[in-house]
């Protein structure tokens, strides 16, 4: 199964009203894997940078003033993207803003059902808690410590982390047996459990010196001993 995580920088908030996408970055993952594949891209947004927008990313309308325009480098991003899920923190802005570029291009949009929100995920496993990337980062110890401004390709690789995380490590659906799970303890009270040997007995762990000590011990203690009168019953030579 192939995803793509994926992040924008923009200019602002309103992808139909003047606003556009800076910058994408993505991270390609196979069976919850990544493989290493990433596409990044910066693009020239034909417009000033609001300082409101340069203060969160950095990205500078004279920094992207020689990037390509989206519209030269759109099909390069729908073919890295191809059919994959679309793996995004917020998924609505970010969806949003594409679609508006893709359609000024004139290039297909990409369909909402694709995207896999890390937001909503998030929120629906920790209630009332912060949902932010960097607090989920804090909350599965993930190093972040690069991210001292949000930029896209690197927000993707510690999106594609926490997605992970999320989703309950890099192998969610690693199963070794296909029986139901039985709980010990409730195999227990219904009489359901039965304890079954071992196909190899364990090796011993005493030592010749502890068991010649051990010997020497009992012998001591004469042949009323305990140790002593159980192993006679044990190999029959000794009775009640």
């Amino acid at each position: 199964m192939r995803e793509i995580v994926l992040d924008t920088e923009t200019t602002g908030f309103d992808a139909y009203n003047g606003d556009r996408i800076v910058e994408i970055g993505c991270v390609e993952l196979e069976n919850h894997m990544p493989t290493g594949r990433t596409y990044h891209q910066y693009i020239n947004p034909q417009r000033d940078m609001p300082a409101d927008a340069f203060a969160v990313h950095g990205l500078s309308a004279e920094f992207l003033a020689d990037k390509p325009l989206f519209r030269e480098v759109g099909m390069a991003f729908h073919e890295f993207c191809g059919d994959a899920k679309l793996v995004i923190h917020n998924a609505a802005f970010d969806m949003k803003f594409l679609n508006a570029e893709l359609d000024r291009a004139g290039m297909p949009k990409l369909q909402n059902a694709r995207a896999i929100d890390t937001l909503a995920i998030a929120r629906r496993k920790f209630p009332g808690s912060p949902s932010s990337l960097d607090a989920l980062c804090r909350r599965f110890g993930i190093d972040n410590s690069a991210r001292e401004k949000h930029g896209a390709l690197l927000d993707s690789e510690i999106l594609a982390e926490v997605y992970l995380e999320l989703i309950g490590g890099r192998q969610p659906g690693l199963v070794l047996d296909a029986r139901p799970a039985i709980k010990v303890r409730d195999a227990v009270a219904t009489g359901d459990w039965r304890p079954r040997p071992r196909p190899n007995p364990l090796p011993p762990r005493l030592t010749d010196e502890e068991r010649a000590a051990h010997d020497a011990f009992v012998q001591s203690m004469g042949d009323k001993a305990v140790w002593t009168v159980m192993a006679g019953r044990a190999d029959g030579s000794a009775k009640p």
